[in-house]
Order: C-alpha cells, then sequence, then structure tokens
C-alpha cells in the first residue's frame, strides 16, 4: 500500500490539542508516534493532549526531558512518552527499555533522530512546524496499511 502523508493545519493551541485527543482515542498497544520539530514547536503540548484524556484520573503530565520516559496506565494500555533529546547514542534507548516498549505499549517519542537503525518500521511521523504565534502545521507520515484508517477516523484524511 506505500507511504500516507497529510498535514493538519491547527490555528490554536485548543485544536492542536483536539487533534491530539481525537488521534489518542484511536491508538492502542503497538503504535509509536514519533514528533519531530524543534523546541518549541508542540510536541509535548500535543503528547500531554494525547495522554490526558485516556488516564482513568486525572494527573500531571510532566515533560520527560530529564527522566527521560514517563509510563501511565491508560484505559487503552501501557503508554510511554520519552523524550530523547538528551541522548547520547542509539544503544542508551535500549537500556530505557524503549525497544520493548515498541511491541507492548502505545509510545509517543520526541527527537526520534536519536533512534537510528531502532526507529519502527510501522511508526507514525510527525514533524511539527510552528506558523504563527500559536498555529501549527503537523505533517503525518506512515505506513498506508498501518495508519491509513487510523488518521481517516481521526479527521487527519
Amino acid at each position: 500500500m506505500g507511504q500516507i502523508t497529510t498535514t493538519l493545519h491547527a490555528a490554536s493551541e485548543d485544536d492542536t490539542c483536539r487533534a491530539a485527543a481525537r488521534m489518542g482515542a484511536l491508538l492502542r498497544p503497538g503504535h509509536v508516534l514519533l514528533l519531530e520539530g524543534g523546541i518549541g514547536a508542540g510536541k509535548t503540548h500535543f503528547a500531554r493532549c494525547l495522554i490526558r484524556p485516556l488516564l482513568a484520573e486525572d494527573e500531571d503530565i510532566p515533560s520527560p526531558t530529564f527522566t527521560l520516559v514517563q509510563s501511565y496506565e491508560t484505559l487503552q494500555g501501557e503508554l510511554w512518552h520519552a523524550d530523547l533529546y538528551r541522548l547520547g547514542h542509539p544503544d542508551e534507548v535500549i537500556e530505557l527499555g524503549l525497544t520493548e516498549a515498541f511491541d507492548d505499549a502505545i509510545c509517543l517519542v520526541e527527537w526520534p533522530d536519536r533512534l537510528g537503525e531502532l526507529t519502527p518500521q510501522n511508526a507514525l511521523s510527525l514533524r511539527f512546524e510552528v506558523v504563527g504565534d500559536s498555529a501549527r502545521a503537523i505533517t503525518l507520515t506512515g505506513e498506508a496499511e498501518t495508519w491509513h484508517d487510523i488518521l481517516k477516523e481521526a479527521g487527519f484524511d
């Protein structure tokens, strides 16, 4: 089936948040989202908005910049939110247990370029670009076989 690419234009932080919540409702263990973009592009905001509605009880969702990984028990299974900015080598990803989580959990990975050859082939890449004060263009790219129906149901087609 090949690759699928679509771009979501979010005019505000609220638009980004609603899009993240729609996407999160459709994710299951084994789904991996690679969140790409510069500092301040909206990756962590998107992740928080995706995670929060999936939790049975409201809790603080800190950025994993210093802890590297935050894990959550969600209504849809375990979810890992990783920020790999501070990693120096892909082997450190293995030490974190992230490669195993790719199979068993929903994974959101900021700074996925640090994964190198460990990047899951069936992951969905989300590239965040600042296009205004709080406006973002989010380009989603992934294997059509895995992601077409999810993106369509989330309204990203």
